[in-house]
């Protein structure tokens, strides 16, 4: 996330919610009210939606004889209170990047501002900022997955190969037969390395070995 946030509150107009995006190259921001409590997003698609409004009451006052006394102050009256799209959809900072994802794809948003357990603005994610997530190195994600199969389900990691192309994860081997316990932490460690940061894909080839009979003991006479 970004935590240097460009923000505005419920008073600020128009003109200064405009000057803000173009200044800073953005397409929205969050609005604040109480210091750091988000009370909502405001974005270029709001000012646009404004302008088109007005421009149809412009319309209608012509066509019925009315003079439009506000054409030459379009934006008066606007503020970011009364532009902005609330309650906000907003993320916990120890949320996984899948589940921001998910969340914008839900939403049809582009940014989420972070907020703590209170409520209070700590940063912001875009849709910039998870894509360039994917950009990690394969070794690093390599090493990342080989530290999760260690640490939860493979006590012996050798005997399990880990393999990244281009954020593709691929996991081949034999885990040998063992409790339904372990079986479960496997899946679990599948599940985290998903979430792991840079993660596109898990192809796994894990397979089973097959336990071997023990000779009976012979029967004596």
């Amino acid at each position: 996330m970004t935590t240097s946030v460009i923000t505005v509150d419920r008073i600020t107009p128009y003109q200064e919610i405009d000057r803000l995006l173009i200044q800073h190259r953005i397409s929205g921001m969050p609005v604040l009210m109480m210091g750091r409590q988000v009370a909502g997003v405001v974005s270029e698609a709001d000012l646009l939606a404004a302008e088109d409004e007005r421009a149809r009451d412009a319309r209608m006052a012509a066509t019925t004889g009315k003079r439009w006394r506000l054409r030459k102050r379009p934006q008066v009256g606007l503020t970011a209170g009364t532009l902005m799209t609330a309650p906000a959809i907003t993320i916990g900072p120890d949320a996984t990047i899948p589940a921001a994802a998910r969340l914008m794809n839900t939403h049809h948003v582009r940014r989420l501002p972070v907020t703590d357990a209170n409520g209070k603005l700590v940063g912001i994610v875009s849709r910039r900022d998870l894509l360039s997530v994917f950009l990690r190195p394969d070794d690093d994600i390599a090493h990342d997955a080989q530290q999760i199969l260690h640490e939860t389900a493979c006590d012996d990691p050798a005997t399990v190969t880990v393999t990244v192309r281009h954020g593709v994860v691929t996991l081949t081997g034999v885990v040998e037969p063992s409790a339904d316990q372990d079986h479960h932490l496997i899946q679990l460690a599948i599940e985290m390395i998903w979430d792991t940061d840079g993660v596109v894909d898990v192809v796994n080839r894990l397979s089973r070995a097959v336990p071997t009979e023990e000779p009976k003991p012979a029967r004596t006479a």
